[in-house]
């Protein structure tokens, strides 16, 4: 894309923004360019806003690096690259281990994961599939490894990137250097990543 569809409002444009800012600038140590988007129409941002700190709560085993790891996996396979920096960079930041960082790929046999881990990562990917891959199998392991309270947390954050995925991925969102930097750390060096449409 030539330029993002919808270009972000100015940071300074609205003192609504403050309580966003803040947010992000503790998850990911900025905010990201999509709310800045969001918030031609604020009560969109408002709501994706409370939609995301209610979402990404830790309420005991779905830790806060495991929901991150699901949204990388949920946004690489829908191809978003914006999200997957984002989410990629998230799960560094909030402790996921660098093993499962290098190895998110091989999570089916590597060592570094369980097999719970394996059940959400598998739930993320049929998910996030188009059209949608769930199955028997896939949930009977859900079901073998988590609550349904804890289910409804990992749903939670595969249908939230599900959003972002669009969103981000239709609106061409620039992409901002810190998710860029994480991103060719984190993944690029795999050979899993490029920016693609979201650099102007």
């Amino acid at each position: 894309m030539k330029q993002p569809l919808v270009n972000p409002l100015d940071r300074d444009s609205n003192p609504e923004l403050q309580e966003m800012i803040d947010f992000y600038n503790e998850t990911l140590g900025f905010t990201p360019n999509s709310l800045f988007t969001m918030m031609h129409r604020p009560r969109i941002a408002e709501a994706f806003l409370e939609m995301n700190q209610a979402v990404m709560e830790n309420k005991g085993r779905v830790t806060s690096a495991l929901k991150r790891l699901i949204a990388y996996v949920s946004s690489m396979a829908t191809g978003c690259r914006y999200c997957e920096a984002h989410a990629i960079r998230a799960a560094e930041r909030y402790g996921a281990e660098q093993e499962k960082l290098d190895n998110i790929w091989d999570y089916k046999t590597h060592a570094a994961f369980s097999d719970a881990e394996r059940a959400a990562l598998d739930l993320s990917i049929a998910a996030s599939a188009v059209p949608n891959a769930v199955d028997d199998a896939i949930s009977e392991n859900m079901r073998k490894h988590w609550e349904e309270g804890e289910v409804v947390e990992i749903m939670g954050v595969i249908a939230l990137f599900g959003y972002l995925n669009r969103w981000n991925d239709s609106m061409g969102t620039q992409l901002e250097k810190p998710a860029s930097d994480s991103a060719e750390k984190l993944i690029a060096a795999k050979g899993g990543w490029e920016i693609g449409k979201h650099n102007y």
